[in-house]
């Protein structure tokens, strides 16, 4: 099944992986975030941790590419994503943690729209059970369409869930300004 029951398993591994990662970004400045499904308690999710590593300082983008090379990833790009660089394993610099638990890594700027779209939208879910059911719902309805094919999910999450994500940051963007 492409997508799994919730599990506390998920924060685990995310501070597993963060731990890992700091260690090779120690001394650069920087913020790690879980984002994505795993990250909102009782979404049941594909179990692929999702992880943006912020900076504040233009600079330290080069400086935490560096570091994460050196500790076993390769830089792939920002995928067609303005300011959300994506980062994947290499398999040439072993470590048992990085290797074993599935994750996305990003790396983002802080006033980067991805990161504003991926920590909006996880927050809103976390708050809002109405919005996490409906979502895990849809997301449900398009494994099944997809036959659960990981690709034609994607390309179909793509499609028909953005609208619906729209429509919960915009109803954060709203609150966040109401108690502001």
């Amino acid at each position: 099944m492409l997508i799994k029951k919730y599990t506390t398993e998920w924060i685990k591994d995310f501070k597993d992986l963060k731990r890992e990662i700091k260690i090779g970004l120690v001394g650069v400045e920087h913020k790690i975030e879980h984002i994505g499904s795993t990250s909102v308690p009782m979404l049941d999710s594909k179990p692929i941790i999702d992880i943006d590593i912020i900076y504040e300082h233009e600079t330290f983008f080069e400086i935490i590419k560096n570091r994460l090379i050196k500790i076993g990833y390769y830089h792939n790009g920002n995928q067609g994503i303005e300011e959300r660089e994506v980062f994947k394993r290499n398999g040439k610099c072993k470590n048992e943690i990085l290797d074993t638990k599935l994750h996305h890594l990003y790396v983002c700027p802080s006033s980067s729209k991805a990161l504003e779209r991926h920590i909006l939208s996880r927050n809103f879910l976390r708050k809002n059970d109405w919005a996490r059911l409906k979502y895990q719902g849809m997301k449900y309805e398009l494994a099944e369409k997809a036959n659960q094919d990981r690709k034609l999910y994607a390309d179909l999450k793509e499609l028909n869930i953005n609208d619906f994500i729209d429509s919960i940051i915009e109803k954060e963007k709203a609150f966040i300004q109401q108690t502001s």
